[in-house]
């Protein structure tokens, strides 16, 4: 399977507009991966996510920590809104959190501030594939880890997310 568009094929303004909110509201990455030259394996899922993830992965703890901070709290103020960018609605939708009860919304928004209270970052967790009980488990279990291993935990999901919406793409 290809991307659509393919990235070998796109011209700088168009890789960004096609891929540059693989990573919730962070067009910079897409930008440095342009920068570095695309080639025929790009238009592979698994290998522009491999890029788009080392060049993460090479950024500063600050720009991580921003790239961390641009994404929405789950079943959040944003969701409730209808506010979301058009892939995290899917997301969420697709797991559920559209559909929560009044005590799981509470309890999301009770997990949502302790979370952000304890770490400076949104609760991030690759939601495809899970339901929302599955994800308030994950979110009950993560909320009292080391900051240190959340921070790390948070940025292999946002790679794991990004993976997920580049294999959306694929045709």
């Amino acid at each position: 399977m290809l991307l659509t568009p393919k990235p070998s094929m796109c011209d700088q303004d168009g890789f960004i507009a096609a891929y540059g909110q693989i990573y919730e509201h962070s067009p910079w990455v897409a930008a440095l991966a342009y920068a570095q030259g695309l080639t025929l394996d790009d238009d592979i899922p698994q290998a522009l996510a491999a890029r788009f993830a080392a060049i993460v992965d090479a950024a500063g703890d600050t720009q991580k920590l921003t790239l961390l901070r641009a994404h929405p709290e789950l079943a959040g103020k944003l969701a409730m809104a209808g506010e979301l960018t058009q892939s995290s609605s899917i997301e969420q939708s697709g797991a559920g959190l559209d559909q929560c009860t009044a005590e799981e919304f509470a309890r999301f928004h009770v997990l949502n501030q302790a979370y952000r209270d304890r770490f400076g970052f949104p609760f991030i967790i690759a939601v495809s594939g899970l339901r929302r009980l599955d994800i308030l488990a994950a979110f009950e279990a993560r909320v009292h880890n080391d900051p240190g291993v959340e921070f790390t935990t948070a940025l292999a999901q946002v790679h794991r997310i990004a993976r997920f919406r580049l294999d959306r793409m694929a045709q």
